[in-house]
């Protein structure tokens, strides 16, 4: 007898078929959203927590003796407190490399919009500039072309290798840096011995205490101004204050985000408030890792997680 509680269906968006790990289980509720109180009251019965970003606190597990594993649908796991959780012999599985292809595939079309100057384009098309040219075109900001640029990656897991192979398609020369924090045991260069070269840098690391604010106000200084800089791994990698003073200041050729600090950023952000000012400014809201194939990958490999506990 398995019976198991999905906490935040609705994160997983609309579509998604959950019969897989229906099919894994005896009995499952489902509830679109919970707040960690009320996670509290409906995993009371529960074997099997099924959640993506409620936070399941030392508090709340240790008032949970049933519980004995919690399957999180997706791949960071800050929302559980792993140390009461491995306390309480609960067992605790994620999802890693479901959405490889939506993320990759999100990455490039940051990096070829802000190298087409698409931001600045659209708003003065919508201004009306196009249709009072005096010219057929309009060639106010002079664009990338990618081919034979240097693309420097942080992170070389599954991710950033398929952003390599994308990015080298369009001619681009790929160099991995090594490891924030670990660059004397590393064979990769550092960082700061490739910035001075990079015309494109995009991040795919987590966020931690060697890779918060990773892209600085010294960094940036000492990199080209032409720069474009992507980042869809987490916020905070970059200072995104001094990345919009260097947007802002000629200093940065573009800037492109799928993360913040705080999200949802509810009490505002500042590159949230430059999308009004003529930047090459990118903001999307999180959603790099949403296409419905990965979205329905996410339950497939819940599934196979929670099949692999019951076998063990």
């Amino acid at each position: 007898m398995s019976h198991a509680v999905i906490l935040d269906a609705q994160s997983l968006g609309p579509g998604i078929d959950l019969s897989a790990i229906r099919e894994s289980v005896t009995h499952l509720e489902v509830f679109e959203q919970s707040t960690t109180q009320q996670a509290l009251e409906r995993l009371t019965k529960a074997d099997i927590a099924i959640v993506n970003k409620v936070v399941l606190d030392a508090e709340t597990l240790q008032q949970l003796p049933n519980l004995k594993l919690i399957c999180v649908l997706a791949t960071g796991l800050n929302n559980i407190d792993l140390e009461t959780a491995k306390a309480q012999n609960i067992e605790v599985k994620n999802v890693a490399a479901y959405g490889t292809a939506s993320v990759s595939q999100h990455t490039l079309m940051l990096i070829l919009a802000l190298a087409n100057r698409l931001p600045r384009y659209q708003r003065d098309v919508a201004a009306g500039e196009w249709q009072r040219s005096d010219f057929f075109c309009l060639q106010d900001y002079p664009t990338l072309q990618l081919s034979d640029k240097h693309l420097v990656m942080v992170g070389q897991g599954e991710l950033g290798t398929e952003v390599a192979r994308l990015a080298e398609a369009f001619g681009m020369r790929v160099t991995f840096a090594a490891r924030p924090g670990n660059e004397a045991n590393d064979q990769r260069p550092a960082l700061d011995d490739l910035l001075a070269d990079a015309d494109v840098i995009s991040l795919h690391c987590p966020l931690s205490n060697a890779t918060k604010h990773l892209i600085n106000r010294e960094r940036l200084a000492r990199a080209k101004p032409s720069l474009l800089l992507v980042n869809c791994a987490r916020g905070g990698v970059i200072d995104e204050v001094a990345a919009l003073e260097a947007l802002r200041s000629g200093q940065l050729g573009g800037l492109g985000v799928d993360v913040l600090p705080a999200e949802p950023p509810k009490e505002g952000h500042p590159l949230l408030e430059a999308l009004s000012e003529p930047l090459n400014l990118i903001v999307t809201p999180h959603n790099a890792w949403i296409t419905p194939e990965a979205r329905q990958n996410i339950v497939s490999l819940t599934a196979t997680n929670i099949r692999a506990w019951k076998s063990a």
